[in-house]
């Protein structure tokens, strides 16, 4: 968004700092923590995002005129005034020289940080030898590492809250991270049908996910930058090229439609005998994690003709109703029951019955034929209205655990006896949020669940926090994975992070 408040808020292009050292961190100047600085760009105050403790925000709302702030570490410049984040730059430029001065005492202070470890290293190498040693002796598990985050490479937190969430879909990524290296795999035109657009043959979105993947949960950083993702994103697909926002569930529809396709004409690798390649042909992990089908069901009202038609779907997109008299919230499970809800075809939608031979009155119904292993579920938050989108802020409150979909399945007939195997109860995974009121604009987030304890990804930073905390937010898409879930053998991995 093109703020019209920098001209009067912007007034510094480098950060005071006391002495000619640049300190070896940025800390919030009321409560002194390093967890997302943010400098005030009208006094150059450091203060902490909305995020940790939000006095950043604080700062803005005790004085009015110092709106402006940009993060310290992803270099990103938000606009409390607007509530957006920020495109454009003053006359002068003033924004794209304090990221200069922000980007030298960054590379300060990771030379400072790496001397640092180089000098803990070496003095504490017994120290260390000795930890193992008695791990060994106590038969005491290692800590595992947390997952890392994912830096904001210019309103890229879309593809960041997208990404963290799959990462913690564990049977899919855990597949994707053991898939063997992919470079070299890359199939010739006149090998396979079904081949990308011309000039992006050799471009494997696969593999560089599987790469990302990877760094991610090796723990190594605190924050890494999915450069070479988004640049293969860029190439592959036009609309998302530059930084401006984009939707976050056009992106996971875009992605996984991608990694189906590719996974596709990459199988079965020549001489391979990897277990985790399929049949060519059957479905992949996307279709077999995510891949559901939907029985759609249409009722002549003038013959009683029923016409049944069964379309695949990966995510379901839900209408978000109106709250009931007295209430200023709805409920996930109304919202699947509007999907699944009979309804009435307008005018310009009539159905063509094959018995009256021409166009009459009709019903239509939803029946979900058989689930998924995780369930997708997107709430229409954006609605147009005359000729832009406008967002929907209704509460939706939704179930952390055992979300039953058993009244919304086709159950007890006999073409589909079977083809719903598995448990109807689900739990949350993870969960995407999108802050801000613009289509185009704001901020995404994402929670996710990893060995019991919830997460919150917020770009580069990630943040333990409280089974409420997660129950309170505004849910933009859901990933709900079965308690049962049944994989083909030959896509069944170890689950072990």
């Amino acid at each position: 968004m093109e703020c019209v408040h920098l001209d009067e808020n912007v007034k510094i292009t480098a950060p005071s700092m006391k002495s000619e050292n640049p300190p070896c961190a940025w800390s919030c100047a009321a409560c002194k923590t390093d967890k997302s600085p943010w400098i005030c760009l009208t006094c150059g105050v450091i203060n902490c995002g909305r995020y940790v403790n939000g006095h950043a925000k604080q700062h803005y709302e005790d004085k009015e005129q110092h709106s402006i702030c940009m993060d310290c570490s992803s270099f990103a410049t938000f606009c409390y005034a607007c509530d957006e984040f920020v495109i454009n730059d003053t006359e002068s430029g003033h924004l794209d020289k304090l990221r200069n001065h922000l980007q030298v005492v960054a590379s300060s202070q990771n030379h400072n940080r790496e001397n640092v470890n180089l000098r803990r290293r070496s003095s504490s190498e017994s120290t260390e030898n000795n930890k193992k040693k008695l791990k060994t002796e106590t038969g005491a598990k290692a800590v595992k590492p947390r997952t890392s985050g994912l830096r904001n490479l210019g309103n890229t937190c879309f593809m960041n809250a997208v990404l963290q969430s799959l990462s913690n879909i564990q049977q899919f990524c855990v597949y994707i991270k053991q898939l063997p290296a992919l470079e070299q795999k890359a199939p010739r035109k006149v090998h396979h049908k079904r081949r990308c657009k011309e000039g992006e043959d050799d471009i494997l979105l696969v593999e560089e996910l599987r790469k990302t993947l990877i760094a991610l949960w090796q723990g190594k950083k605190g924050a890494i930058a999915p450069e070479s993702l988004f640049s293969v994103i860029w190439k592959v697909v036009p609309r998302f090229r530059g930084y401006q926002q984009q939707d976050a569930h056009e992106f996971m529809r875009y992605l996984l439609d991608r990694l189906h396709t590719e996974l596709l004409t990459l199988l079965p690798y020549p001489n391979s005998n990897s277990p985790y390649i399929g049949p060519k042909g059957k479905s992949t992990i996307v279709t077999a994690i995510f891949g559901g089908l939907l029985q759609n069901e249409v009722n002549c009202l003038i013959c009683g003709t029923d016409s049944k038609k069964h379309d695949p779907f990966l995510d379901l997109s839900l209408d978000i109703p109106k709250p009931r008299d007295g209430e200023t919230f709805c409920r996930l499970a109304e919202c699947l029951a509007s999907f699944t809800e009979v309804e009435e075809l307008e005018e310009s939608e009539l159905y063509n019955c094959g018995t009256c031979k021409s166009k009459q009155r009709s019903t239509k119904k939803f029946w979900i034929r058989r689930l998924p292993n995780v369930l997708c579920l997107h709430l229409k938050r954006f609605r147009w209205s005359s000729c832009f989108r406008v967002k929907l802020e209704t509460f939706v409150s939704f179930p952390l655990r055992g979300l039953d979909m058993n009244k919304y399945v086709l159950n007890n007939m006999h073409e589909t006896r079977g083809s719903s195997t598995g448990s109807h109860e689900y739990d949350l995974a993870a969960v995407i949020v999108h802050h801000g009121s613009g289509a185009g604009s704001g901020h995404y987030t994402a929670y996710a669940v990893h060995e019991g304890r919830w997460y919150h990804f917020n770009d580069s930073t990630v943040t333990v926090c409280e089974e409420e905390v997660v129950a309170k937010c505004k849910a933009y898409i859901m990933f709900y994975v079965r308690r049962e879930i049944k994989l083909p053998d030959y896509l069944n991995v170890t689950v072990n992070q």
